[in-house]
């Protein structure tokens, strides 16, 4: 039995797996950074040790957390996302050292992040996929000459990449060969490897991605899907579940296909199976996310799986807690990633110390953050500082008590997306459930809300408009 975690990790999702762990009766084990010092997760764990003064290069060092979790006595490491959450290397040295890595078997998450091994694995299994290489390209003339077999606009990828990164769009033989070495070099750099694939671009796509679990004794299961397509660069904004936009009968088959996936790939524990849907209603594979997604909350709400406590069962060698039949989506929800930037400027972070911050609250509203009021938000790291999640029962009631809980959130000191977010949530094309990834550049007007709307302002407009429709009543 796990007695005590070691979360490899920092921010909300370290306060997030502590608050399970501590509900499980597990002790729970911070590491952090200098810049780090006065975070929640340090605060709240129960025990916490320095990493270095380096503010990101520890949460990096497998030997150093590795030390760290044999020192303290912890038989498990939670990766949370981000960082060394889909690192092979990391998971196969937790193994040598009898540690519990809580996600899939590090050559599993090796298979799976190498992005042509995840497309011959699919491809083996007849799981829908772009067409595209079946191996990684050699040469700018080999790029060009399957280009033109598989047609215009194509997407230069990192093999080993993900996040949103490593990825560049090509249009004509022009930008394929301008975007060529710059793919290389950003695979290099930021994922290790240089290697790089071509795959068939499917334009304005939606995004669906499907939350599985699977424990080791061969079941797995899908918590339906969510609709991660209102982003910008690749970068997710809000997050729904399930998707608005799919028929029961492409659920059934998306969550079905998700399952197979999963089950060719031999994985355990959770992981997100990611898909494109085009313009005619065809589904293509995309990747599998071999951890924890950031919005895996609002699968939570609409389900009423735990999914870090599922995750920590099926590490313990426990088959899972539900049989397909008995997950039941109920309603939908919401999440909204609250950045600390400034939309109006082209989303240029926005650091500093929180003055003041109020979370939302209410019937079907939750917040998981990191930060408090007098809260010094470093510059080293992802500009997320909160995640917004609300559910009601239908998509109407869900917009409306978004804008209401967008309305409630006050955080003062630093820009963040709120407005934005509440722009969104006027528009036309959203409430209608008519979107695609082509949303916010397709509607470039919904950043140009009020320089003065603050969160106070925002509340105003909403007060009158409810005065405005009900009469005052």
């Amino acid at each position: 039995m796990i007695k005590k975690i070691l979360i490899a990790n920092r921010g909300e999702i370290a306060v997030r797996i502590i608050r399970a762990c501590k509900e499980m009766g597990i002790q729970s084990v911070a590491v952090y950074s200098t810049a780090d010092s006065h975070a929640l997760h340090v605060k709240i764990a129960s025990e916490a040790y320095r990493i270095g003064d380096d503010p990101v290069a520890g949460y990096l060092n497998i030997h150093s957390l590795i030390n760290v979790a044999l020192e303290s006595g912890c038989d498990a490491v939670h990766p949370g996302y981000g960082f060394l959450s889909e690192n092979a290397g990391f998971a196969k040295a937790c193994e040598k050292n009898g540690i519990k890595f809580i996600g899939p078997k590090s050559s599993v998450i090796k298979k799976l992040g190498d992005k042509i091994q995840a497309r011959q694995t699919m491809i083996a299994a007849n799981v829908p996929v772009t067409p595209g290489s079946e191996h990684n390209l050699e040469t700018v003339e080999e790029a060009v000459e399957l280009a033109n077999d598989i047609g215009y606009p194509v997407m230069l990828k990192a093999t080993n990449g993900g996040g949103g990164r490593g990825i560049r769009e090509c249009f004509s033989e022009k930008e394929l060969r301008h975007n060529y070495p710059r793919v290389i070099s950003e695979a290099g750099k930021a994922f290790g490897s240089p290697n790089v694939f071509i795959e068939k671009c499917i334009v304005n796509p939606k995004h669906i991605e499907v939350q599985i679990l699977a424990d080791e004794h061969g079941n797995t299961i899908h918590l339906y899907e969510r609709d991660c397509s209102i982003q910008r660069r690749h970068q997710k904004l809000i997050e729904i579940a399930p998707s608005p936009q799919l028929t029961e009968q492409q659920r059934e088959f998306i969550g079905q296909t998700a399952v197979q996936a999963a089950k060719a790939a031999k994985y355990t524990n959770a992981g997100t199976v990611e898909f494109l849907l085009d313009r005619s209603g065809n589904f293509y594979f995309m990747e599998v996310n071999t951890r924890l997604q950031v919005e895996h909350t609002i699968t939570e709400e609409i389900t009423g799986v735990d999914i870090v406590r599922e995750q920590i069962s099926i590490a313990n060698g426990n088959k899972l807690r539900f049989k397909q039949e008995e997950i039941v989506k109920r309603g939908f929800a919401m999440e909204f990633r609250i950045n600390a930037e400034d939309p109006q400027n082209d989303f240029l972070p926005s650091y500093g110390q929180i003055t003041r911050y109020y979370a939302p609250g209410g019937p079907g509203v939750r917040t998981d953050s990191s930060i408090y009021t007098g809260y010094i938000i470093p510059p080293y790291f992802d500009s997320m500082c909160a995640k917004l999640i609300v559910w009601a029962m239908t998509w109407e009631e869900l917009i409306a008590r978004s804008k209401r809980a967008l309305t409630d959130m006050r955080v003062y000191g630093v820009k963040t997306t709120v407005p934005y977010q509440f722009s969104i949530l006027n528009s036309d094309d959203f409430t209608s459930a008519e979107f695609d990834t082509s949303f916010v550049e397709q509607h470039p007007e919904l950043i140009n809300y009020s320089v003065q709307c603050s969160n106070h302002h925002i509340a105003l407009a909403l007060a009158a408009a409810i005065v405005a429709h009900t009469g005052g009543l």
